[in-house]
């Protein structure tokens, strides 16, 4: 069945609250910020054929942040590389549907997890496309952590040396890793003039889990690759846990899955007051007649960061001041 992109969010979402509640895996925080990203790639802008995974004029796509692995399974499912049924094999000893993405899944052209790789790889496939004389392009999507990464950027020189039109990058900058903010773990604005200063394109995307910003974002790529020579990032910035109101932008989210009782039982049900027509829950079909609640005892709606936790002091971020020369500096205000 063909999904609306607003439809497949909502099954990526629900898909990877389930896989990551059975398998007690990790990052549905991630999960949750990319849904969107990644159905409006699936629904509106990849070229693929579900029937044909290795079909050779298809775009190429790396989930370089392959943390948030379920929701390139479910987006993969949902569009039939695989039965549905097989995402509950998430993490499973066995299963193909490892903790990272594989590339022995259907669809899959990239394994991912060690972070920092896909966009070199991205790199290359784009360079291989043209050199081919093949009019496909490759699409990486990365973690703002990721480009923390030193070989982000040699692959970012790469692509604008070798005049990757055909090359799309997607920042899925929800502003947190691992165990903090981006901007307490290593400062990284501005972050879009870092990618112009390296040659590209830059398309800054305020709502990066709206659907409407994104395809207007895409068809701009589309627009950049027949009329520049610059490979193209989309900065789209999102919410981490987005959709589930206890997980958005509390880092415990980027390593908790959602436990039996209140955890899971209120991730389903503020889904299913926002399911759209058309789709179907195969996990719980009518929701959950009486879901669990938190209580005040409970862990929510606290700050988890590493900042707050170890009372960690930061000096507040750099600011320009106006020298009395008329230069400008740089001044910590500590």
């Amino acid at each position: 069945m063909k999904y609306s992109s607003e439809q497949l969010a909502w099954l990526i979402r629900r898909h990877g609250i389930e896989m990551t509640h059975i398998s007690s895996g990790s990052h549905i925080g991630a999960v949750m910020s990319v849904a969107d990203v990644m159905a409006v790639l699936y629904a509106e802008v990849l070229k693929y054929d579900a029937q044909n995974p290795k079909w050779s004029k298809r775009d190429r796509f790396i989930l370089s942040k392959g943390h948030a692995g379920a929701s390139v399974y479910a987006a993969l499912a949902e569009s039939g590389f695989f039965p549905v049924e097989e995402l509950k094999t998430h993490y499973a000893n066995g299963s193909r549907l490892s903790g990272h993405v594989s590339h022995h899944v259907p669809g899959v052209d990239f394994s991912t997890g060690s972070l920092g790789h896909g966009l070199s790889a991205g790199a290359g496939m784009a360079y291989a496309l043209k050199k081919d004389g093949k009019s496909c392009r490759a699409f990486v999507v990365l973690g703002d952590g990721e480009c923390n990464e030193g070989s982000v950027w040699e692959a970012a020189m790469f692509a604008n040396h070798f005049r990757l039109n055909n090359l799309v990058a997607i920042v899925d900058r929800n502003h947190m890793q691992s165990m903090d903010f981006t901007e307490n773990t290593l400062e990284m604005e501005d972050f879009a003039a870092k990618w112009k200063a390296f040659g590209w394109n830059v398309i800054d995307v305020k709502n990066g889990n709206d659907h409407a910003e994104l395809k207007q974002a895409f068809a701009q790529t589309e627009k950049n690759f027949h009329e520049t020579h610059k490979p193209t990032v989309i900065v789209a910035n999102t919410i981490k846990g987005y959709g589930v109101s206890y997980m958005q932008n509390d880092i415990l989210w980027h390593y908790r899955f959602p436990h039996d009782g209140w955890e899971y039982d209120t991730a389903v049900s503020e889904l299913h007051q926002k399911k759209p027509a058309g789709v179907e829950d195969v996990y719980t079909p009518n929701g959950i007649e009486n879901p669990v609640h938190p209580t005040e005892s409970d862990d929510i709606n606290r700050d988890h960061t590493y900042s707050y936790t170890w009372k960690t002091s930061y000096p507040e971020k750099m600011r320009r001041v106006e020298a009395p020369s008329g230069s400008m500096e740089r001044e910590h205000q500590l």
